[in-house]
């Protein structure tokens, strides 16, 4: 499994990081490999990459969500890849956003762009987007509040689940 690990500060409250985040079908935004992110339901999630012609598409489920702290996926098939982001308040108006991916590289051309560090960079590019969409805003396009833990929703503070456009 290859790992990447990258952090970016940004300026706006945690609350408004976090409740981006959670924003899955608005990763096409600011992710370049991300074509589109469908949500099934609370916790499960459908990708389509296209990643330096690669295109694949796989489902996803949140594995665990605290408001304001983590959000953890694993993919439910291939290609097999796991992350957590956690967020860190840095004071009331700043946020410290962490991202921890493992993914297994398929194929000589995956297996090579790992090994010379394009995965790093990617994911390093689209922090930097993130950072970008989510300052310029100045507040989140929507939020979820609820937590999830192993696989399961814990807490409906948040309301129920709105599927965006629906």
């Amino acid at each position: 499994m290859a790992t990447v690990q990258h952090s970016i500060e940004v300026d706006v409250p945690v609350s408004t990081a976090y409740n981006q985040w959670t924003q899955f079908e608005t990763f096409p935004e600011f992710m370049k490999g991300v074509a589109a992110v469908e949500q099934i339901d609370e916790t499960s999630l459908q990708f389509r990459t296209d990643i330096a012609g690669v295109r694949r598409e796989y489902f996803a489920q949140i594995t665990e969500q605290t408001p304001d702290r983590k959000i953890a996926w694993v993919s439910t098939d291939k290609p097999r890849n796991a992350g957590t982001v956690t967020f860190e308040p840095l004071g009331a108006e700043r946020a410290r956003v962490n991202v921890e991916l493992e993914w297994e590289p398929e194929g000589l051309m995956e297996k090579a762009g790992s090994a010379v560090g394009a995965d790093s960079r990617q994911v390093t590019a689209d922090l930097g987007r993130f950072k970008e969409f989510i300052e310029s805003r100045g507040i989140e396009t929507g939020e979820w509040r609820s937590s999830v833990a192993r696989g399961e929703v814990e807490d409906t503070t948040g309301g129920p689940y709105i599927q965006p456009g629906r």
